[in-house]
C-alpha cells in the first residue's frame, strides 16, 4: 500500500483520489486549502482530507515527507511551489501542468534530485505525448508529426458550441500563451488561436486551431529529427472566430479576470462530455512514405462506482497510470522523466490506461 498526496480537491483532483484509492493499492490524503472543496470530495475508507495552504511551505513539506509521491492538480501557477516543496523531502512529483514556463522549472528542480519529477501526466501534454513518440519510433524517417486533442459537449447549444469541462484558468492560458511547433526541422514558438483548420471524424466535423503546452517535453526531443510538428486543440466549427474577437477586439488577454468571469457565469459545466483524440504521422518506412494514425473517442461513464466526464476520467487515469508504473519500478525513480519515455503498450495494458486503448473501448476497472 503506497501513500500518496493529491493537492487540488477540485473535479480532476477528487477524481484521481477515488481512482487510486478504488484500486486498492494506494492511500490518499486529498490536500487544499479551502474547506467547502474539501468537503466534496467523495467518501472513501482509503481517502482522508486535510486543509493545508501550500504557502504555508513548512506545512507542505512536513505533509509530502511522509508519503511515496505527489500529484499536482493545482492550477499552473501554482505548481512550482508544490515541486520545489517535494525537492526538499526527495518525494516524487507529478503534475498535470500545460504551462510550458511551469515545467521548465519542474525541469531545473528535478537536476540532482534523489526523487523522480514527472511533469505533465495528463491528457495533452501527457496521453498525447506517449502516443505521437510511439507512432513516430515506427518511421525510418520523420516527415510529420500532428496531434489534435478536444474535449467537447456532446451536445452544444449555445453560440461557442462549448460547455466547460475543466479548469478555467487552464483555459484562457492555453488560448492566450505563445505555443511551440516546429517548423522545417526547428523548434520555434506561433501565435495561440491561429492556423486553423478543419478535419471530419466519423461524420462530424471539427476545427483546430494552435493552443499553447500540448506538445509538452516531446518538441525538444524530436526537434531536428521531424520537418513538421504541431500541436492543435479541437472544438465544433465557430468557437475560434468568436474566442478571438473576445480576446483581440474587447481586449480580453489583458483583463483575465473579466474572461474569466464571463465564462464561468455564461457557460454552463457539462458532465456529457467526449473527449477526441487524433495523432497523425507522417514518415518513411522501407522506401515508402507512409502514415499511421491514432484516433479515439472517449466518454463520460461510471468509474470507481461514481459518474466521471470524459475529461475527469482521461486527465485523471492518465496520472493514475504514471503513479503506477513508477510504483512498478517502469519509470526512472530520479530526475527529469518525460511523458515520451513511457511505452504505449505498457500505458495502455495498465489498468487506468485501459480507457485510452480504442480496441478494448472499456473503462479503468480497480485491482
Amino acid at each position: 500500500m503506497r501513500d500518496v498526496v493529491v493537492i487540488g480537491a477540485g473535479k480532476i483532483g477528487s477524481a484521481i483520489a477515488l481512482m487510486l484509492a478504488d484500486s486498492g493499492d494506494y492511500r490518499v490524503t486529498v490536500a487544499d486549502r479551502a474547506a467547502d472543496q474539501l468537503a466534496r470530495v467523495e467518501a472513501h475508507p482509503a481517502v482522508s482530507t486535510v486543509a493545508v495552504d501550500i504557502a504555508d511551505r513548512a506545512a507542505l513539506e512536513s505533509l509530502l515527507s511522509k508519503n511515496f509521491a505527489v500529484l499536482s492538480a493545482a492550477p499552473f501557477h501554482l505548481t512550482g511551489v508544490i515541486a520545489q516543496a517535494a525537492a526538499a523531502v526527495g518525494t516524487h512529483y507529478l503534475d498535470l501542468t500545460e504551462d510550458v514556463a511551469t515545467t521548465r522549472q519542474v525541469e531545473v528542480l528535478a537536476q540532482g534530485a534523489k526523487s523522480a519529477f514527472i511533469p505533465q501526466c495528463g491528457l495533452a501534454p501527457g496521453f498525447i505525448s506517449v502516443v505521437a513518440h510511439d507512432l513516430a519510433k515506427r518511421f525510418d524517417t520523420l516527415d510529420s508529426v500532428r496531434m489534435r486533442v478536444g474535449a467537447l459537449p456532446q451536445y452544444p447549444s449555445n453560440a461557442l458550441n462549448y460547455n466547460l469541462t475543466w479548469s478555467t484558468d487552464g483555459l484562457i492560458n492555453e488560448y492566450i500563451e505563445p505555443c511551440e511547433a516546429i517548423v522545417e526541422g526547428r523548434l520555434i514558438t506561433v501565435p495561440a488561436l491561429e492556423e486553423r483548420e478543419e478535419f471530419s471524424l466519423d461524420g462530424v466535423t471539427y476545427e483546430a486551431f494552435n493552443t499553447s503546452g500540448g506538445l509538452g517535453t516531446l518538441a525538444k526531443t524530436l526537434e531536428g529529427k521531424v520537418r513538421t510538428m504541431n500541436y492543435r486543440t479541437i472544438r465544433y466549427p465557430g468557437h475560434q472566430v468568436i474566442i478571438k474577437a473576445l480576446l483581440n477586439d474587447l481586449n480580453l488577454r489583458n483583463r483575465r479576470d473579466v474572461l474569466k468571469d464571463l465564462f464561468e457565469n455564461a457557460l454552463p459545466a457539462t458532465m456529457q462530455d467526449v473527449v477526441v483524440v487524433f495523432v497523425t504521422v507522417c514518415g518513411t518506412r522501407d522506401g515508402r512514405f507512409m502514415q499511421e494514425t491514432y484516433a479515439n473517442k472517449v466518454y463520460a461513464g461510471v468509474v470507481a462506482g461514481r459518474r466521471m466526464s470524459a475529461i475527469q476520467i482521461t486527465t485523471a487515469s492518465g496520472i493514475c497510470t504514471v503513479l503506477d508504473l513508477l510504483a512498478e519500478g517502469h519509470l526512472p525513480q530520479t530526475g527529469f522523466v518525460r511523458q515520451e519515455q513511457i511505452s504505449l503498450d505498457s500505458f495502455l495494458a495498465n489498468r487506468f490506461g485501459r480507457v485510452y486503448d480504442p480496441e478494448m473501448a472499456r473503462l479503468p476497472k480497480a485491482g
